[in-house]
């Protein structure tokens, strides 16, 4: 029963991402599930196969239009109603809220947020530290430095295309930017990933 219940919650992912699965159909699935196991085993299911993927590269997403994160949030509407085991027509937002979940727009930030991170302490692979520069590092170059710019500021890439603010060079210091400084020097990476979380919650 648990392998069939596992296939159900990959069919669903992929069925949504192709658009082709609406709320009716999650739900007659979701009923199915919770009938044949238990709440908790159907939470570790949908923790283990729903959202794991959803945070897999999501990063690639940053910057995309409301529209394509879309079907990813009704990934993720659907996976609550099978964590909380809501109806139909039951509104999906407050069990998002009591499961401590952040929305798809958010995960996203979120992640940046981590990575720009990780390159801030040096636990970053090479090739994300080469795509972002500090404001530091960037000043001896430029001869300019904005008086309301931090310490702990990335510099954003002058862009040809607006379609180039999708790209992490620029979305990933642009996000980091925003939080305030207290969050960013904390170095502790647990402790910073909790407040940065709170912080977008």
């Amino acid at each position: 029963m648990r392998v069939c219940v596992c296939v159900v919650c990959v069919l669903i992912i992929n069925c949504e991402l192709n658009g082709l699965v609406g709320q009716e159909v999650t739900c007659l699935v979701g009923q199915e599930v919770t009938c044949l196991v238990s709440q908790k085993v159907t939470q570790q299911l949908v923790l283990a196969l729903i959202m794991s993927r959803l945070d897999y590269c999501n990063s690639v997403l940053a910057g995309l239009p409301i529209s394509t994160l879309e079907p990813p949030q009704r990934i993720q509407n659907a996976a609550a109603r099978l964590m909380i085991g809501l109806g139909r027509f039951d509104h999906v937002t407050p069990s998002i809220l009591q499961l401590h979940w952040l929305p798809v727009s958010y995960r996203i930030k979120f992640k940046l947020c981590c990575l720009i991170r990780a390159v801030r302490y040096v636990h970053s692979p090479t090739y994300l530290t080469q795509t972002v520069e500090s404001v530091i590092a960037s000043r001896p170059r430029s001869g300019l430095h904005s008086s309301s710019s931090s310490a702990m500021d990335y510099s954003l890439p002058r862009l040809r295309l607006k379609f180039g603010e999708c790209a992490f060079s620029h979305y990933g210091p642009s996000t980091w930017n925003v939080l305030p400084d207290n969050i960013r020097t904390v170095a502790d990476p647990i402790k910073v990933s909790k407040t940065v979380e709170i912080t977008l919650f």
